[in-house]
């Protein structure tokens, strides 16, 4: 049986800039040091049916600096899965490459041809051959199964509008890498309230796509937050997580969190919420990733 997902804490977030809406942030970041973030949420349901399929294993993709591959390791050695991680590119030394190391995680290098070519036809067939029975995640843990495992972050969120004094709110904004923990809030808001994806990745990566397949075209909006493409950052983004981390007291990193709090900065200043607006911001962890630039 899996254990239930800790709570995060919903917190006022307070910043110069957002002086004409309010908002909080749900702090996904503190749940678990290893399960930390949005990965508990999307590996949940993978998880459920790996147990009851009686898997002996979870293989998964992933960077050489992934969340999820290292939330995955971690969920392995916790609950008894063995695990297998197919990596972009070429061998690599870093930080969590030595922990997905540690935690017992078999590393299959694909080099970057073997690796655009996870999802064509047949992809997995090799791998569940040499891994029999194993249950196979896709890479971020998406699909239907990592969209629905998000639902419980909105209700962790209501169940705290209480404690923050708020009686509602207007609306989300997130990070969006994949897009599934966005399709998972959509489903869950019903269109209750718009969420809001910052897009950590260029439109080419897919993600419209993957939100409209799992969530439908309606009630949420995306917004160009790569800053010319994934994994990359400059100088005007890394001042920008230091001075609001010493103003709001709470770690950023710059793959995710950072490019959509920059994001919404953007959009505050633009005029593009009524004054009042109230939003949800979701932290969505992946802290563990900062060891590759900082």
């Amino acid at each position: 049986m899996l254990p239930n997902i800790p709570v995060a804490p919903l917190q006022p977030l307070r910043l110069p800039w957002l002086n004409t809406i309010q908002a909080a942030i749900l702090r996904l970041d503190l749940i678990d040091p290893l399960l930390s973030g949005n990965k508990w949420f999307k590996l949940r349901h993978h998880l459920q049916q790996a147990s009851q399929a009686r898997a002996p294993g979870l293989i998964s993709l992933g960077g050489n600096h992934s969340n999820h591959l290292h939330a995955l390791a971690a969920a392995g050695k916790r609950l008894g899965f063995a695990t297998a991680g197919l990596l972009r590119g070429h061998p690599q030394d870093t930080p969590t490459v030595r922990d997905l190391q540690a935690l017992g995680m078999a590393l299959h290098w694909l080099g970057y041809g073997g690796y655009r070519a996870r999802h064509e036809a047949g992809f997995w067939e090799p791998w569940q051959a040499r891994y029999p029975g194993w249950h196979c995640i896709p890479e971020g843990g998406g699909g239907v199964a990592g969209a629905a495992g998000c639902a419980l972050i909105v209700e962790q969120a209501r169940s705290q509008l209480a404690a923050l004094g708020w009686r509602g709110y207007d609306g989300w904004w997130l990070a969006a890498g994949t897009g599934t923990t966005l399709a998972g809030l959509v489903l869950a808001e019903a269109g209750a309230h718009v969420v809001h994806g910052a897009l950590a990745v260029p439109l080419g990566h897919g993600v419209p796509q993957t939100v409209a397949e799992l969530a439908g075209l309606h009630g949420y909006q995306l917004h160009d937050a790569c800053r010319g493409g994934f994994g990359k950052f400059d100088d005007e983004l890394l001042a920008f997580i230091e001075l609001s981390e010493r103003q709001s007291g709470v770690p950023f990193e710059a793959l995710y969190t950072g490019k959509a709090l920059m994001a919404l900065r953007e959009q505050v200043e633009a005029g593009a919420f009524a004054p009042g607006t109230r939003l949800i911001f979701l932290h969505t962890g992946g802290l563990q990733g900062r060891r590759g630039y900082l």
